[in-house]
């Protein structure tokens, strides 16, 4: 493989011209189209004036565009930023910002002409992070502030290399892509599916039933899924016929999930419905070029809950507060060293060597390694709520509330939850005098954040809960949300 994305990824349209790369409901896009439509695209993005590691925001919302226009940005020289299109038009700004891209390359429609924005003429100032960067992702943060993760086309393409050695993506694979590509997860199905000649189906969105039947109907082999999702699929009785149809046609070779922790009772459930099915559950991080360790089969039977064992490449420690390793089978943090490891924090130098310790890059999980060299999360660190497998900060939400005039205060929390791994509960303080309802506050969000990180549920209050210190306190929110001992916010 090329060590530009780009470069392998032509290669590979050249390899299998002639095979359906792309499929959607509308469409179909062989590897030859691929290849001659991001090619025209980044013939357009040059002159255009686009320079060697400069930053485009790509609008993506799984369409067949949307991978045409990732190729094209690499075929031109530029560096990814992947932006979901139902974005606020706020954050698309401050993202546009952040990064500053003077384009903007919109373009669900392969075969229609790609829209290109242009916000600026003036070629941005050099960024030596920026140097062979293939991807900004932008991920939540402790602060509140999304992190532009860096990553290179060596790191990103090397980490594609092992995952390819331990899961065997073959030419005649149907991958299910129901995977945002803006996610580092769906980015890496995505194009390992490419780069090894497959076919990936694309679906914009995600429901049980539809699924189910694009599961049969395309005769899928395998297909990267969030927990969350197949809870929705196992939670509805109706499904089981489909599942049933799913499981009797025995196309379904491999089910990748990661994301959020699997937990054991799911995990059974799903080994015992999609019996057939080799289900791995894969933890990884966007800093790390996503997939650091591997639960196979083999591994989940002998340690349930476990997340198995590091890919190649990969070295991994649980280390105390001070960095200094642990004594076997105790809980520390769990802290990786590898070749795929983020460049840095876009225009972050301090944050970036605060997620170093001795070079071991602290991911924030707590985990414990046991004898037989399985290892086990225990827990986080850090406040990142985990809904749906997406992760978002408390902080986050709780500054884009705050903004609102008419409240004094918020505090946000996740709460466990069968379904969504957990929900996002908010306790607002009112401003004195006003009157806060849920509506006014939704509304207020639709234009700050995006969709999954709106609270689900929402608490009022005449003051936040404080702990023994006398601060605010998470924690003791979250022990009066348990005890019912909150009031409901006005509808």
């Amino acid at each position: 493989m090329s060590d530009r994305l780009g470069a392998a990824l032509l290669q590979a349209c050249r390899q299998f011209s002639g095979a359906v790369a792309l499929q959607a409901p509308a469409a179909q896009v062989s590897y030859r189209a691929l290849a001659d439509q991001a090619s025209a695209a980044a013939a357009q993005l040059r002159a255009a004036g686009l320079q060697a590691d400069e930053p485009v925001l790509v609008m993506v919302s799984n369409q067949p565009g949307d991978v045409a226009a990732l190729l094209a940005v690499w075929l031109a020289g530029g560096v990814v930023v992947a932006v979901h299109r139902s974005t606020p038009q706020a954050l698309l700004t401050a993202l546009q910002q952040r990064t500053g891209a003077r384009l903007g390359l919109d373009w669900p429609d392969a075969s229609a002409a790609p829209a290109l924005q242009r916000w600026a003429a003036t070629p941005p100032r050099p960024r030596p992070l920026l140097d062979s960067a293939a991807f900004i992702i932008f991920t939540s943060g402790s602060t509140g502030q999304p992190k532009g993760v860096v990553l290179t086309h060596a790191a990103f393409g090397g980490k594609l290399q092992q995952i390819d050695g331990l899961l065997q993506f073959q030419p005649t694979d149907r991958t299910l892509l129901v995977l945002n590509l803006s996610f580092g997860f769906g980015l890496w199905v995505a194009l390992l599916t490419l780069l090894r000649g497959g076919t990936l189906v694309m679906a914009a969105s995600f429901d049980a039933a539809g699924f189910l039947a694009t599961l049969a109907r395309e005769r899928i082999t395998q297909v990267g899924l969030v927990p969350t999702m197949m809870r929705m699929v196992l939670t509805d009785p109706s499904l089981a016929p489909a599942i049933a149809r799913v499981v009797q046609q025995g196309s379904l070779r491999q089910m990748l999930i990661g994301g959020e922790l699997l937990g054991l009772s799911l995990a059974a459930t799903l080994r015992q419905q999609f019996s057939g099915t080799q289900l791995i559950d894969i933890y990884g991080l966007t800093e790390t070029s996503t997939c650091d360790f591997f639960a196979f089969p083999a591994d989940a039977a002998q340690r349930p809950g476990c997340i198995g064992r590091p890919s190649p490449q990969v070295q991994h420690r649980i280390a105390d507060a001070a960095g200094a390793p642990v004594a076997p089978g105790a809980v520390g943090e769990l802290q990786l060293r590898s070749p795929f490891l983020l460049a840095g924090y876009l225009d972050a130098p301090d944050l970036t060597a605060a997620a170093f310790q001795d070079g071991w890059f602290r991911t924030g999980d707590l985990a414990r390694q046991h004898a037989d060299g399985l290892v086990e999360l225990m827990g986080r660190q850090k406040e990142l709520i985990s809904r749906g497998g997406h992760k978002l900060t408390p902080v986050e939400v709780e500054q884009a509330l705050s903004a609102h005039p008419d409240v004094a205060a918020a505090m946000v929390t996740g709460v466990a939850d069968a379904v969504l791994g957990e929900r996002i509960h908010v306790l607002v303080v009112p401003r004195s005098g006003t009157a806060l309802t849920v509506a006014a506050l939704r509304q207020h969000l639709a234009g700050r954040l995006e969709k999954f990180k709106h609270p689900d549920a929402w608490h009022v209050a005449d003051a936040l809960p404080l702990g023994r210190t006398g601060k605010a306190d998470r924690g003791a929110l979250g022990a009066l949300i348990a005890a019912g001992q909150t009031r409901p916010l006005d509808p």
